[in-house]
């Protein structure tokens, strides 16, 4: 019951979608509008409108489990919501459960938009194999920025979350590579850029655009941060549970 009142709230926030399922895709069209497919990313081996398809589509995701979750649960914290939650038979890890499914359910929108633009205005060409897994690869991977966003909404409060949230999904974004490719930074800036996240996310829908299968060290630096981020929000949870 909680899961869906989530995704109801989510889906009513019209702010919130804008921001998620539209403003991704407007993003790829003024990056990639006047290139084509001819014009390379450094020697990524794919073209400017498949590259930045993959890179908004995973914006679209973070910005939609990260953005999301962050600010509710801190104002929830504030308002006390959580609190009368805590006095039901609901378990903590139902609460986190709820707000990680509601941010994945819509992060779905986000990436399908920009994939539906990029195929219909850029002429990006795919094998439906390679469709069905870059939607996979990103939505399952956008679980990782949930549970960091849980993570943000125990640590702040109702006034400091969003500046901490949108320093941590600028820097993110733009350091991983979300917004230019990295091939861009000079070199010791793309050194840390190759160990957050945000690049190794991405970096699995690119591997699947060339016909291969993601490389191990992002799939491993993901699970790391995602049992990294979860593990904070779970600690998190329990320290404002005992304060309660």
């Amino acid at each position: 019951m909680l899961i869906k009142l989530e995704i109801v709230r989510a889906l009513r926030n019209k702010k919130f979608l804008f921001f998620s399922v539209l403003y991704p895709a407007m993003l790829f069209l003024l990056i990639a509008g006047g290139q084509d497919a001819t014009v390379m990313v450094g020697d990524t081996g794919l073209g400017v409108p498949a590259f930045m398809m993959v890179s908004m589509a995973s914006f679209g995701a973070l910005t939609a489990v990260l953005m999301g979750n962050s600010e509710r649960i801190a104002k929830e914290r504030q308002s006390g919501w959580v609190r009368q939650l805590r006095l039901t038979s609901l378990p903590g890890r139902g609460y986190v459960l709820a707000k990680t499914a509601s941010a994945a359910v819509v992060s779905l929108p986000s990436i399908l938009v920009v994939f539906v633009v990029a195929a219909a205005v850029k002429d990006v060409r795919l094998d439906a194999w390679q469709w069905l897994a870059l939607t996979a690869s990103i939505w399952a991977g956008s679980l990782c920025f949930a549970a960091l966003g849980v993570a943000i909404g125990y640590l702040a409060t109702g006034d400091a979350v969003r500046p901490i949230t949108m320093i941590v999904y600028f820097g993110l974004s733009v350091l991983g590579g979300l917004w230019m490719p990295t091939t861009t930074f000079p070199a010791w800036l793309r050194d840390i850029a190759s160990w957050l996240p945000t690049h190794a996310y991405a970096a699995l829908g690119q591997a699947i655009e060339l016909g291969d299968a993601p490389h191990a060290k992002d799939i491993a630096l993901l699970a790391g941060y995602f049992v990294l981020f979860a593990g904070g929000a779970a600690w998190l949870y329990r320290k404002d549970t005992l304060k309660a």
